[in-house]
């Protein structure tokens, strides 16, 4: 699935609709959130800097912070990887991670409401949620054409 980056526009209607103040690093996080989806923190704070080079490291993990805690923004943080930020929010989708590079891609739930797995027992708990993580190997790493990652490799859960 090709990504679509989200205009300007679009990215300051949602800052201002999750009830934020629009400021330029909140709009340079977002849109580089939008724009690198999986985006670790160093990413994130690259792109950031390309358009505010006086930005610090702390107001970037500030705006992540914010834009994750009114939901403009999710948090990812499969076993032994760093956390990762995408804009893929509202939706049921879950993700495979490839144990040798680190790639993290999107993957649909099959039964595309939330949440798509039924526990056996729910221990009383109201359940709204499912997150699943698959482990493999991308295509690449399977046939032998790209290098690990430095960090990168972690043999997950399992």
């Amino acid at each position: 699935m090709a990504e679509e980056r989200t205009d300007s526009q679009t990215l300051t209607a949602s800052i201002r609709g999750a009830g934020l103040r629009v400021t330029r690093p909140r709009l340079a996080v977002l849109s580089a959130v939008d724009a690198t989806p999986h985006a670790v923190t160093e990413q994130i704070l690259d792109a950031v800097r390309d358009d505010l080079p006086e930005v610090s490291r702390q107001a970037v993990y500030d705006v992540l912070r914010a834009l994750t805690e009114v939901g403009l923004v999710r948090r990812i943080q499969p076993s032994g990887h760093v956390s990762r930020y995408e804009t893929r929010i509202g939706d049921n989708h879950h993700h495979v991670v490839c144990r040798d590079c680190g790639r993290i891609r999107d993957i649909d739930c099959a039964v595309g409401y939330t949440p798509c797995l039924t526990a056996d027992d729910d221990h009383g708990f109201v359940i709204d949620e499912a997150e699943v993580t698959y482990w493999g190997r991308c295509p690449e790493c399977a046939a032998g054409t790209t290098a690990p990652t430095e960090g990168s490799a972690s043999p997950g859960p399992g």
